[in-house]
């Protein structure tokens, strides 16, 4: 999922390199998606970078290859239709506890807000429609609600891309503790929460991903991670 930003850098850049057969010049790529910085446009590549869009070609000036363009973006194919027999949905955690103690386990449903990346941030999507159940225990007191990762810069927290993390709303958080930080009440990241010298650094979990420092007034803490589902 691209943000506005990545998707209309990527769409020029698609078009700038089929016209003139080399990448746009960092000042050509601001004025094109109406940024002040070049900083700006350095974020935007390196998150469809990280996401598998582009791919920048080292020791080469202007140099930038496209890998694949969003699927909004792409002529559409014509889907598969089996024929299915609707039978019963597994349950998202297998249960191999004896069946007495598994009927009384206690199952709490979470809403299920949408996608966080766990590489650059990216805008949070809201779906509350949907819900994940999660063992009760998993979440104690407090309010709860789970978010799909995106992106592999927490691997060394053990925290894999399409995984289900259980966050705990909450508006601070202990320094080292894996929080989701909005950046500047726009921009939502999975990452570990450091205080460096009156600034925030949010710290990834694979030595690819650089830490990055905000001011404290840029970033809002909205939760702490609490657990984690995987499907295999």
């Amino acid at each position: 999922m691209l943000t506005r930003k990545q998707h209309e850098l990527l769409t020029y850049l698609q078009r700038y390199l089929s016209e003139h057969g080399v990448a746009p010049s960092f000042d050509e790529m601001k004025e094109a998606v109406s940024l002040r910085s070049k900083s700006g446009i350095h974020r935007l590549i390196t998150g469809l970078e990280e996401r598998g869009f582009v791919r920048r070609l080292p020791h080469r000036a202007r140099a930038i290859e496209i890998l694949r363009l969003p699927e909004d973006s792409q002529p559409r194919q014509p889907r598969f239709k089996p024929n299915v027999i609707e039978g019963r949905k597994p349950p998202i955690l297998r249960n191999l506890r004896r069946p007495a103690e598994a009927m009384a386990e206690r199952i709490s449903p979470l809403p299920l807000f949408g996608k966080i990346a766990a590489g650059t941030p990216i805008e949070a999507l809201r779906n509350e429609q949907s819900f994940v159940d999660v063992p009760q225990a998993m979440v104690g007191a407090g309010e709860h609600y789970a978010l799909e990762v995106e992106g592999d810069s927490m691997i060394d927290a053990g925290i894999f891309d399409g995984d289900v993390v259980i966050i705990e709303r909450a508006e601070a958080a202990e320094n080292g503790a894996i929080v989701v930080a909005l950046i500047d009440e726009q921009e939502v990241t999975l990452k570990r929460l450091r205080r460096r010298a009156g600034a925030i650094a949010l710290e990834p979990a694979n030595r690819t991903y650089e830490t990055r420092l905000f001011p404290p007034d840029r970033v809002r803490i909205q939760g702490r991670l609490r657990g984690l589902l995987r499907r295999y």
